[in-house]
């Protein structure tokens, strides 16, 4: 069988989807693999935030219309990048085992979040990112920062900025070890949901047991977790929020997350500890809390600006 998998065209999602292939080959002998490169919206649009042209969804738009026209037979994306329902007849087949969830600091000095200078610029385009360093650091001066790793590298390098923001996971697959990088506790600077893992998107056909031989179960209770937060939640894309979940073993997990105002003037911040075997309630329940203590005032204020 030859197995064709959409991916994005950057070097990071050609870098994930190979590691992907390789496994799968591994895992079945005999089968043969073909990247297929989908150009998404979100690829085109490289001069306004995410935020400001429809969220995360526009890096899987295209690859999912591809894979229900039966153009392509599985697709590899950043589960970050997945919004929080999929179209009925698709499913995420596998999660991988996750990569390192936390995000970096770099700089040209070895300065850390704390000891940056006042008025430093620090260049994300996340909301996420942007509402953390507001709260923690807001002296700082945040900058508008698309575009692909190396992009975002030279940047620093050449004093566009004095600080960015990064996935530790996308430096650790492309095997960028940058010599100033602080890596932020995940307790405080909470990770984006379901970022350093992967998933593995398919029809519900014949492709779904193939993709799941190389399934993580830990990586899976994880960010199934982090993703009835956010469906619980039920935040748009102009909305900061985040939910890490950590399984101390298949029993037990603990959730955090936030809902916080972009401005970083309000954070909300929780936590829920349990069975694994509940992470969805426990999503849920997190969410729940958090819309309680004003996080629903804050989405109903922003949807109406």
């Amino acid at each position: 069988m030859n197995l064709r998998i959409g991916t994005r065209g950057s070097q990071l999602a050609l870098t994930q989807s190979g590691w992907v292939a390789e496994r799968l080959r591994a895992a079945h002998p005999g089968l043969t693999t073909e990247l297929v490169v989908i150009k998404t919206s979100g690829d085109r649009i490289v001069d306004r935030p995410l935020y400001q042209v429809g969220g995360k969804g526009l890096f899987v738009k295209e690859i999912e219309e591809a894979l229900l026209a039966k153009e392509i037979d599985c697709a590899v994306h950043s589960l970050k990048d997945m919004p929080a329902e999929l179209p009925a007849d698709l499913t995420i087949a596998a999660v991988p085992e996750r990569e390192d969830p936390r995000d970096v600091l770099l700089t040209r000095d070895g300065s850390t979040l704390e000891t940056l200078p006042t008025a430093a610029r620090l260049g994300t385009s996340s909301l996420r990112r942007t509402s953390l360093v507001r709260t923690l650091r807001p002296d700082l001066l945040t900058t508008s920062l698309r575009g692909n790793v190396d992009t975002r590298l030279r940047r620093l390098r050449e004093g566009d900025t004095d600080a960015i923001l990064l996935a530790s996971a996308g430096l650790r697959r492309l095997g960028i070890a940058y010599a100033h990088t602080v890596p932020l506790d995940p307790r405080l600077f909470v990770p984006a949901i379901g970022q350093g893992a992967l998933a593995l998107e398919s029809r519900r056909d014949e492709v779904e047991p193939l993709l799941q031989a190389i399934e993580h179960r830990p990586s899976r209770l994880a960010v199934e977790a982090e993703r009835a937060f956010l469906r619980a939640v039920g935040g748009s894309c102009v909305t900061p929020l985040a939910a890490h979940a950590v399984v101390e073993d298949e029993r037990t997990m603990t959730i955090r997350g936030f809902i916080a105002r972009p401005d970083g003037t309000q954070i909300l911040r929780g936590e829920r500890s349990g069975s694994s075997a509940d992470r969805v309630q426990l999503g849920g329940e997190l969410a729940a809390e958090l819309l309680g203590r004003g996080g629903a005032d804050i989405l109903r204020e922003l949807e109406e600006r």
